[in-house]
C-alpha cells in the first residue's frame, strides 16, 4: 500500500519524475464533488495537509480528502471507498 503522503513527496523530490505530468483529485465538501487539480498546485506538503495556491490564496486541503492521482491522465493512485462493490 503506497500512502498519499509518500506518493505526493516521490512525485515531489525524484528526478525522474516530472511534476507538470501529474493531477490529484480531492473532495469537495461543499461542491459534493471530486475536483481535479494539477499537483503544481501544490505550494507545500504538511503534516496530515497539501497547502495550494489558489488564485494567490493558500488553502490547506486534508490529505485524507485527497481521492485519486494521475499521470498523464491515467490512475496511479486512488483511495479505496472501504464500500463493497456491486
Amino acid at each position: 500500500m503506497t500512502y498519499i503522503k509518500d506518493l505526493l513527496n516521490k512525485i515531489k523530490w525524484d528526478k525522474q519524475e516530472d511534476p507538470a505530468d501529474y493531477t490529484f483529485g480531492y473532495e469537495d465538501r461543499v461542491l459534493r464533488q471530486v475536483i481535479e487539480r494539477k499537483y503544481t498546485d501544490i505550494k507545500r506538503i504538511e503534516t496530515g495537509f497539501v497547502v495550494l495556491d489558489m488564485a494567490g490564496e493558500e488553502v490547506a486541503i486534508p490529505l485524507t480528502r485527497i481521492k485519486v492521482v494521475k499521470n498523464k491522465g491515467t490512475i496511479i493512485w486512488q483511495r479505496s471507498t472501504g464500500k463493497p462493490s456491486d
